[in-house]
């Protein structure tokens, strides 16, 4: 099914997947290309009637969507992943669709949100997601090894609601803009700021950065 729904993607479009993830130092098989191409035709598709996203044209997608989620797979070891405020499942699918091994969990309060994950998640084929439509402080689960957020709040309401959701030696990964020093100094005394990285989003503008924060052992 992912197939169908990659060659309803423009050429121009799919070129521009393929320089930016090369650009990444990232090689998806034809299965992931196709998985990528799908989602995002998926997207666009959905956004048109449910307003998921502000990014309209598939461009944008490409860029703000797909390679901005796809810039921190390095960083990414799970085995097991939390993307907390998912939204419509970024960075997590794009993670899980690049990183197959990883076991995924997609958690958003947001209904129609939710149904376009379980909607990807059908339609790609993808086994190793798991959407979840639930706020984040009801949420219960066995914790993970790594929580990511895209488009959280403050890194003080990330950390505080995600705590009891990290492992023991787990880490919280937060995609931020511009890392603020205020925000940082507010880190409750437990949590340390292991890595602070710049990424380079290929055709991103905007300045983006990777927050890695553990629990402090000493």
């Amino acid at each position: 099914m992912s197939h169908v729904l990659a060659n309803t993607v423009p050429e121009a479009v799919a070129a521009r997947l393929d320089a930016g993830l090369a650009a990444l130092d990232i090689a998806p098989d034809d299965a992931q290309r196709e998985r990528l191409l799908g989602l995002l035709a998926l997207l666009h598709k959905w956004n048109r009637a449910y307003n998921l996203t502000a990014v309209r044209s598939l461009d944008d997608m490409v860029t703000k969507h797909l390679l901005d989620s796809a810039s921190v797979l390095a960083q990414v070891r799970g085995p097991r992943l939390l993307d907390v405020g998912a939204g419509p499942g970024l960075p997590g699918l794009v993670l899980a669709i690049l990183k197959p091994e990883l076991d995924v969990t997609l958690l958003d309060s947001n209904g129609k949100k939710v149904r376009f994950q379980r909607q990807a998640v059908f339609e790609l084929g993808l086994t190793n997601v798991t959407p979840s439509q639930v706020r984040v402080e009801a949420f219960e689960a066995t914790p993970f090894d790594q929580v990511i957020s895209r488009a959280f709040a403050s890194l003080q309401d990330f950390i505080g609601l995600t705590e009891p959701l990290l492992a023991p030696g787990g880490e919280w990964l937060a995609m931020k803009g511009k890392a603020s020093d205020e925000e940082l100094a507010a880190l409750p005394d437990g949590v340390a700021l292991i890595e602070r990285r710049a990424l380079a989003v290929p055709g991103e503008e905007g300045a983006r950065h990777l927050l890695t924060l553990a629990r402090r052992t000493d």
